[in-house]
């Protein structure tokens, strides 16, 4: 058992620790409710313009360029999106995780294209792919910071050497809740979780829509829009799950900290009355031999 000296170290170290930890908790809430609030706020919108490309996607009203499919393409190019530093628990494993699973199992070459130096470093050790590799900023993104990878993703794709774009990122559920998500991006494909309305799909199939000046010209650039805001989407989505795991995670690290600052002055305070105890007890012994 450690003496009286080497627990008073103790419990003081451990006391700066939980300093830190609760100073990084209270950072981390701070980021968590404006990434929340940001996310929330554009999910519906990004949500709503999904579904109307999905639906223009499957009429043969409009052509365009992101449009095609490449059925015999051999390849595909998968987008990751991760956090910079760590502290954020399993977030990062259990999507990384899923990658490398899910694309393994795909069976076809694959590129990664990465955003955020966690997501990076696991492809580059892994010996995957690496096509481009994006800066991911610590501060509140704008559409501004999307367009570069918007841009690249819709070359890359219009290259045809691309069959199918995937972005995987942790889908915000709650503060304490946060998924790994894989959203297929390009060919535009419908799936059921993006359905907004209660119309029926021959009801859908049957909706058509007006264009001016031309289905081309809105359709050459509205369609880069919808991939920026999808983009945009996934990147709030893992900023806020990340953000909320670290708050969560240092809320842990403090609680957990004082309850060991707590056990240690216990054993502490028990030390040190056995060692007043035990010096009044010789004291009183010496006197008692003296008379």
């Amino acid at each position: 058992m450690p003496g009286i000296k080497e627990l008073k170290t103790r419990i003081k170290s451990i006391g700066g620790t939980r300093k830190v930890t609760r100073a990084m908790q209270m950072v981390s809430a701070a980021k968590m409710r404006k990434s929340q609030d940001a996310t929330l706020k554009s999910r519906t919108y990004s949500t709503l313009a999904w579904e109307l490309i999905l639906n223009l996607s499957s009429t043969e009203q409009v052509m365009a360029d992101l449009l095609k499919t490449y059925p015999d393409a051999k390849k595909v190019a998968v987008l990751v999106l991760s956090s910079n530093r760590g502290m954020v628990g399993s977030l990062n494993t259990n999507l990384l995780n899923m990658v490398l699973q899910s694309t393994a199992q795909r069976g076809l070459d694959t590129d990664f294209i990465t955003y955020g130096r966690k997501g990076r470093d696991v492809m580059v050790k892994t010996h995957k792919e690496v096509v481009a590799d994006f800066e991911k900023f610590d501060r509140v993104i704008t559409t501004t910071d999307i367009a570069p990878i918007a841009e690249f993703i819709a070359d890359l794709y219009n290259s045809g050497k691309y069959e199918k774009v995937f972005i995987y990122y942790n889908h915000f559920v709650s503060t304490l809740a946060q998924k790994p998500t894989v959203k297929q991006l390009l060919p535009f494909e419908k799936q059921v979780e993006h359905a907004v309305d209660a119309k029926t799909e021959e009801e859908k199939e049957k909706s058509e829509y007006l264009f001016e000046p031309t289905a081309e010209e809105v359709m050459k650039s509205l369609l880069p829009r919808i991939i920026e805001s999808q983009i945009y989407q996934t990147i709030l989505e893992s900023e806020a799950s990340e953000q909320s795991a670290r708050m969560v995670m240092m809320k842990n690290a403090t609680e957990a900290a004082g309850d060991l600052i707590s056990d240690l002055t216990l054993t502490y305070n028990k030390l040190r009355q056995n060692k007043i105890t035990t010096e009044l007890a010789e004291i009183t012994a010496g006197k008692i031999a003296l008379e």
